[in-house]
């Protein structure tokens, strides 16, 4: 089963066992990522499940992330309703993610 699993670890390679395809990530670099995405609404995910949605203002050497117009959405999609301005420590987000202006549920806030 090991052997299985190393023979996958070529990055953007597509390798075919049995009866399935894996394929895997390409990486990307973090800082010139979040750089694009300033200015911009973006998604941030956080380890316990809490999302934030709002626009990016700024980050940090560390990767710290600074929000406009936040809103908290806590397990399920409820919302926590808009926070304003909100700072999250890097070592808290599992992900993030640019948005469009408009999404499936709704319009973004300016």
């Amino acid at each position: 089963m090991g052997a299985h699993f190393s023979s996958l670890s070529a990055i953007g390679q597509t390798k075919k066992s049995q009866n399935f395809t894996m394929a895997t990530a390409m990486p990307i670099n973090p800082k010139p990522y979040l750089n694009n995405l300033t200015g911009k609404p973006v998604l941030v995910k956080l380890k316990w499940g809490h999302e934030y949605k709002g626009y990016l203002v700024s980050v940090d050497g560390y990767m710290n992330l600074q929000l406009a117009n936040a809103e908290e959405f806590c397990g399920g999609g409820a919302s926590g309703g808009p926070l304003g301005e909100v700072l999250i420590r890097c070592n808290n987000i599992l992900y993030i993610r640019g948005m469009e202006e408009e999404d499936e549920e709704g319009e973004m806030r300016d």
